[in-house]
């Protein structure tokens, strides 16, 4: 069975669909809230320039997606599977960023769970880099069961190397919480 980098998955509260190229747009409405970033990394990635480069490269992962509320069919935000490891067992969800709106709501946590449940059909292990000034992401992740297992410099897709932390969730774990 071979990982779907690009299902379309569901709950109660979201839809996640493969992001297209007709989506870029809209979805830079969303992005171009300079307050989404300022924990970031890549703080300029409301400049319609910065996201342009930040949108080809999920073009290219072939494994990002678009966030809709099921209830509103307003665009929640975007995620991404990438970096899948068949020989680890592994994959790496993120480049994760929510509209302020849906900010506390349980969007976030619908997200990850939804992608995690899809990813540990396949892998044994989710990785997640994790701006190192990023608290309210790192805080986020830490309440899903994750943990801090690294610190390393990753270039973000055309983007000048900056700090992470590595977080990792493992199957057996995420099982055991949900």
């Amino acid at each position: 069975m071979s990982f779907d980098l690009q299902p379309k998955l569901e709950n109660d509260l979201i839809r996640v669909v493969p992001l297209k190229e007709e989506d870029f747009e809209a979805l830079f409405a969303v992005a171009s809230d300079p307050l989404i970033w300022e924990q970031h990394p890549n703080k300029d990635r409301y400049k319609r320039n910065v996201f342009e480069n930040f949108f080809k490269g999920a073009m290219e992962s072939k494994g990002a997606f678009i966030v809709y509320e099921k209830e509103t069919n307003k665009i929640v935000g975007s995620s991404r599977y990438y970096e899948l490891d068949e020989e680890d067992s592994s994959v790496a969800v993120g480049y994760t960023f929510i509209a302020r709106e849906f900010w506390g709501k349980g969007h976030n946590k619908a997200l990850k769970t939804l992608m995690f449940n899809h990813a540990f059909q396949f892998a044994d292990k989710v990785i997640l880099h994790i701006g190192a000034t990023n608290f309210r992401s790192q805080k986020a992740i830490e309440k899903l069961g994750a943990v801090k297992i690294a610190e390393l410099e990753v270039a973000y897709y055309g983007e000048p190397l900056k700090w992470n932390f590595v977080y990792q969730i493992d199957k057996v774990k995420w099982k055991k919480m949900n």
